[in-house]
């Protein structure tokens, strides 16, 4: 009797210690997955403030020229020097740095979360698309699974970029000095609603964009890898080059609708121009076809280094994580 009773004890407490090992298990999971959450997070938004301190100046040039305001790079660039000369506090020098970078305080507050968030929604779509047969690196999905996750990250990624894009185009349009001032003036003519004009043209924009943006970035560093075989390793010259790629292929196909955005963005809160509206204006007076492309060579010099930046600072910040055991 009491070696039967000392056996069912015996397989009582066998049974709470597996409870035990699976309530832990099932923590340590959860754990696990909120950790690789935020070292997405935090990759993408130390991607993006390389991105925005590297590409901030051909962007205005872009904007500028989208938006009417200069006859091509060469012009926006004189504009810019022009108003540099004319500034009568600081040097020269100073003034140019100060114009180049004008309007670039609402990408660096932004950068962090919307790349943060672009990067995180990429690795969740990873993971939709590819489910539990996907590796840990996702080098087992297929193009259009990536293309898809690409597309994916642009939703959550859009409530972040529309208002902060709107602020950033009518400070770089205007004579708007602040990013408070800029926000408080949209809000005060239109309401927060204001702020969010241009959401569809970015939505639009950003989604087939990603698609591609992402695809290519892993396409063609795969491809480089293997030419170079670097295996797992890191190879700097290759992350660059397909950022690069990435961000020149993605802003070939999305530029037309980036134009439209820009003029959405840029026109006052009380003019409400729908994208049908802005994309039949453009076409009647900015020469058909063409006038859909202004600033493209500015938008394509910015592209491949900001872009190279971008996937340099994601990769080598999950090399840090993964070098230091986090």
């Amino acid at each position: 009797m009491s070696s039967d009773t000392s056996l069912s004890e015996s397989a009582l407490i066998k049974e709470e210690e597996g409870n035990l090992e699976t309530q832990t298990g099932g923590s340590g999971s959860g754990g696990n997955e909120i950790r690789e959450n935020l070292k997405s997070l935090v990759a993408g938004g130390v991607g993006g403030v390389c991105a925005v301190l590297t590409g901030h100046p051909f962007d205005l040039i872009k904007v500028r020229c989208q938006n009417g305001q200069a006859k091509g790079a060469g012009d926006a660039v004189r504009k810019i020097l022009s108003e540099a000369r004319a500034s009568a506090r600081g040097t020269m020098l100073a003034n140019s740095v100060r114009g180049f970078y004008k309007g670039v305080v609402p990408p660096l507050l932004g950068v962090t979360p919307i790349f943060a968030v672009s990067f995180w929604g990429y690795d969740v779509g990873k993971k939709l698309v590819g489910g539990a047969s996907m590796s840990a690196d996702g080098s087992t999905l297929s193009t259009s699974q990536m293309a898809t996750a690409g597309f994916i990250s642009a939703i959550p990624t859009t409530l972040v970029t529309a208002p902060t894009e709107r602020i950033k185009v009518v400070l770089q349009t205007s004579s708007s000095h602040s990013f408070v001032a800029a926000a408080r003036k949209l809000v005060q003519e239109g309401g927060v609603r204001s702020l969010f004009k241009g959401s569809l043209a970015t939505l639009a924009r950003d989604g087939p964009g990603s698609a591609l943006y992402f695809a290519s970035y892993e396409v063609c560093k795969k491809m480089l890898n293997k030419r170079s075989q670097s295996g797992d390793e890191i190879n700097i010259a290759n992350v660059c080059i397909s950022g690069g790629v990435a961000g020149m292929s993605m802003w070939l196909v999305v530029f037309p609708i980036d134009t439209i955005k820009t003029k959405l963005q840029a026109s006052s809160s009380q003019h409400g121009q729908s994208m049908i509206d802005a994309t039949r204006e453009i076409y009647a007076t900015r020469g058909g076809i063409r006038g859909f492309f202004p600033g493209l060579g500015p938008a394509l010099m910015r592209s491949f280094p900001a872009n190279a930046a971008t996937f340099l600072g994601v990769e080598l910040t999950h090399s840090l994580f993964k070098n230091y055991g986090l």
